[in-house]
């Protein structure tokens, strides 16, 4: 979620703002098609760890700069992902300029060929270049991931290629496991090196159909976010070959992320690997249900225009656009959650132009007791009120 709408501010202090009525109402909602774990209170968050007995041993001394618990879940997503080591890190942001950093080392040249809309380029302050001496080279403006054949014609040389999988910002969208083998090998053939932002990488073996040693197995060197999929406090990891790893370790302390003790976030890692990894390939197949049937009741709810992107979705989370301000359809959204406990549309509306906007559609365990026809009833209602409203 990003803080569009927090910027929508009432005419006195003491009426909430859009984010902190959407918070509530979702909090306070009997029916949501997610429970995000960093919007809860503090008390529901702190009870993550409850469970912490069941994934480590806990009369076990605690973790100092990096050993115990947080080496245990090193060896645990070295294993998952299938390579030969993992290094633990506070900030997925750090992990990859520490990744690209080495393979610039090692390739000689500091060109990281990437898309446009991947995470560093829109929401890290440009830190490739301000920080790390990297210089981003942009792919395609396509809202996919790169092709094999603009990979290998692409008109400058670059050591790495890095691909965001899924693609976020273009709708979590992915390419077929033919179409990102491909892509690995054009760059291979130039020599590069290959490195997978994969923050949400734990939720793309239903859309592959391949586990994740294989998937991971394509790239160089991978990066994995422990909060984004696995509900846990925060955290990431890098992922690749033993000295890559050893290396990314001392960069790790240079950039400040050795940190003393990390057995929190450590442990909610752990616990998220536990509970949510198995589950996360039935919240894929429901999203599909969920986007389905949401397109079905905003077109009964008779509104002129409406896009769900992608149409089918290729991991659990997926775009709505409409062609109305996003603080009107904001309001609407808030408006209907508060009125009638069921949240449809939990997160902000983001605008896009001129009398277009688009939120994102986030499905987890909440979501799967929602059937179809409980979405279309949601959806036609929501469309039915927009409408009244402009």
């Amino acid at each position: 979620m990003s803080a569009t709408d927090d910027d929508v501010t009432s005419d006195t202090s003491d009426t909430p703002t859009l984010r902190e009525r959407r918070i509530a109402a979702w909090r306070a909602a009997p029916r949501v098609l997610a429970r995000l774990g960093f919007l809860a209170p503090l008390r529901e968050r702190l009870a993550l760890l409850e469970a912490a007995g069941g994934v480590y041993d806990l009369d076990e001394t605690s973790d100092i700069y990096g050993n115990g618990v947080v080496e245990a879940l090193e060896k645990r997503v070295a294993g998952l992902l299938g390579t030969e080591a993992a290094a633990f890190f506070p900030t997925g942001t750090m992990a990859q300029q520490v990744a690209l950093r080495c393979w610039a080392g090692r390739t000689g040249t500091p060109a990281v060929a990437l898309h446009p809309l991947s995470h560093p380029e829109v929401y890290e302050r440009n830190a490739f270049s301000q920080v790390s001496g990297l210089r981003p080279v942009r792919m395609t403006n396509e809202p996919r991931l790169p092709t094999a054949a603009e990979v290998r014609d692409f008109e400058e040389p670059f050591g790495a290629l890095m691909l965001e999988l899924p693609l976020r910002d273009a709708g979590f969208v992915l390419p077929t496991w033919e179409e990102l083998t491909e892509v690995v090998a054009a760059a291979r053939e130039r020599d590069a090196v290959v490195h997978f932002d994969g923050a949400r990488l734990w939720e793309c073996t239903e859309h592959f159909g391949r586990p994740l040693a294989e998937i991971a197995g394509l790239a160089d060197s991978v990066y994995v976010s422990f909060y984004k999929s696995l509900d846990a406090f925060g955290g990431a990891a890098l992922a690749g070959p033993s000295s890559l790893i050893e290396e990314a370790r001392a960069w790790r302390h240079r950039y400040g992320g050795n940190v003393f003790q990390q057995f929190p976030t450590a442990l909610s890692a752990l616990i998220g690997l536990e509970r949510e990894l198995p589950r996360l390939p039935s919240y894929v197949r429901h999203a599909r249900v969920v986007a389905a049937a949401l397109r079905e009741g905003l077109e009964a709810g008779g509104l002129p225009w409406f896009r769900v992107r992608p149409e089918v979705p290729y991991t659990y989370d997926f775009q709505v656009w409409l062609p109305y301000e996003a603080d009107v359809v904001a309001e609407v959204a808030i408006a209907a959650a508060e009125e009638t406990g069921v949240v449809l549309f939990a997160n902000h509306w983001d605008p896009k132009g001129p009398g277009v906007c688009f939120t994102e559609v986030y499905v987890r365990a909440a979501g799967l007791e929602w059937s179809a026809g409980d979405v279309r009833a949601a959806a036609e209602d929501f469309a039915g009120r927009l409408r009244r409203a402009v």
